[in-house]
């Protein structure tokens, strides 16, 4: 009999939470899962007593569902998913919907949206943020895809989802097609150059200054009161907080400095550079995690190469302050990269992307919370076309209140040998972004004199394209391609 208004295929962490959540907003679930003993467990175990229905096969799924069915995929991104996309198509009818909730590269969703669509049925790819914890309690869900399948699973998603402080749920149709991953993987992306960001700080606070972690702790505590008020920042609060049981020491110097990823950062950095948009402090954050990952040639590195060693001779408490500023300068210059790469997008695919509303989905419920999403809502809402958050006239005065302090945390972070890839990354953005003229003119010039690539000039309208014979011996032919 089919009685469930759900059904989801993967029991790992994130789907056991999410059929929890789905079954506490009221609505009844039907699970399966490839190891079939999982859902025994599962049905036996944290779903006993639960409105879950345990399923042994697909078929027997798909049975248990109302129509239009609603399937949902929780599982490993790649050829599992076409897996069971294959598997679920010859028992599902005419409108029913396939939703693929994992971490999926957006082309991969475009292509599938299209597959699913042309056997009449819909298709949802949509980010799904906030781990473990937000599965259960509420995560931010950026839904993309089959347009039309929206209204049929808007009121679950909406149940589920995470709650910003006005009661607005964090999730809403984001577009057609790939949007929702692809909003899904620039916020990762930010997400990665959120948290370079506080290590770096951690690493000026501990290495120049050399702070305590019961005062880092203080740090991130009062920091988390203010304009960096976010879960990125009370997590770190909490984890310089931590003392390992075994050695009585902080936990956090008791874990090997070598970062893990699992590219969606990557994915980011890509599609800056496919798209021609200069999302370098994401780039940074990727980098600075293949750097961490080469453990043995940097510990063999360190005993050969010199450099300065930190003497910090100023006010510790002032410069801790300088710190705080920087990261607020550097997190606004990361995220309007990410703001220009959803831009890009948008026009690249033909979506219809809500930037302010966007910036809604984020308030709650993902990793990247914080405050002052709000006032990126409002810098859309004042001007839905703007072009770069630095040009907002509340990030524009935040910048120039902040950048005396920004600048000179880099000077001492570079004098003193401490890397800071995301800081100076972002502060390069910034420096590049307000240059009315950058050196690639003679960029151009290289480009031209060995390979007759053509340049435009100061003196000549946009479009026009000239070729200079620089060494005389060349001749009048230029290259078919011209790339700025």
């Amino acid at each position: 009999m089919s009685t469930c208004d759900f059904g989801l295929i993967g029991l790992a962490v994130m789907g056991e939470n999410l059929v929890l959540n789905i079954e506490s907003r009221g609505f009844s679930v039907a699970v399966f899962n490839r190891t079939v003993e999982k859902v025994d467990n599962f049905v036996n175990g944290r779903a006993k007593g639960k409105n879950i229905v345990g399923c042994h096969s697909i078929e027997e799924l798909v049975k248990n569902l109302k129509r239009p069915r609603k399937v949902m995929l929780l599982v490993k991104a790649g050829a599992a998913v076409d897996s069971f996309i294959d598997m679920l198509i010859p028992h599902l009818e005419k409108g029913d919907i396939i939703i693929d909730g994992g971490n999926t590269y957006f082309p991969d969703t475009i292509r599938r949206t299209k597959y699913v669509e042309d056997k009449g049925l819909l298709y949802i790819g949509t980010g799904v943020s906030g781990g473990e914890e937000g599965a259960l309690r509420g995560p931010s869900i950026m839904p993309g895809g089959s347009n039309a399948a929206w209204e049929h699973v808007k009121p679950i998603f909406q149940a589920v989802a995470a709650k910003a402080p006005d009661g607005s749920p964090c999730c809403e149709w984001v577009g057609q097609g790939g949007a929702g991953h692809f909003v899904k993987m620039v916020h990762n992306g930010i997400e990665y150059g959120d948290m370079q960001m506080i290590c770096e700080a951690y690493s000026l606070m501990k290495n120049v200054l050399g702070m305590s972690n019961k005062e880092m702790e203080e740090a991130f505590i009062e920091w988390n009161k203010g304009e960096l008020d976010s879960y990125l920042i009370e997590i770190t609060s909490e984890i310089m907080g931590y003392t390992d049981e075994e050695t009585g020491k902080p936990m956090v110097e008791m874990i090997l400095d070598t970062a893990g990823q699992k590219g969606t950062g990557r994915w980011t950095s890509e599609q800056g550079l496919a798209l021609g948009i200069p999302a370098m402090t994401i780039a940074e954050a990727v980098f600075a995690r293949t750097m961490s990952a080469i453990k043995e040639e940097r510990v063999a590195a360190a005993k050969v190469l010199k450099g300065p060693k930190p003497e910090f001779k100023g006010d510790k408490k002032e410069f801790v302050e300088m710190i705080r500023k920087a990261l607020y300068a550097s997190k606004i210059c990361s995220y309007a990269q990410g703001y220009q790469l959803m831009r890009a997008a948008a026009e690249e695919y033909k979506w219809d992307l809500k930037y302010g509303s966007i910036a809604l989905l984020w308030r709650a419920g993902c990793i990247i919370r914080a405050q002052f999403l709000g006032k990126i809502k409002e810098a859309f809402d004042k001007n839905p076309k703007l072009q770069n958050l630095l040009m907002d006239e509340y990030f524009k005065s935040v910048i120039e209140s902040t950048q005396t302090a920004w600048r000179k945390v880099i000077a001492t972070a570079v004098e003193s040998g401490i890397p800071v890839p995301a800081f100076s990354s972002a502060l390069a953005y910034y420096d590049g972004y307000r240059s009315e003229r950058l050196p690639a003119n003679l960029l151009q010039a290289q480009r031209d004199y060995f390979g007759a690539h053509t340049y435009e000039r100061t003196d000549k309208p946009r479009g026009q394209f000239f070729h200079t014979n620089w060494t005389g011996r060349g001749g009048n032919t230029v290259s078919t391609t011209y790339n700025a």
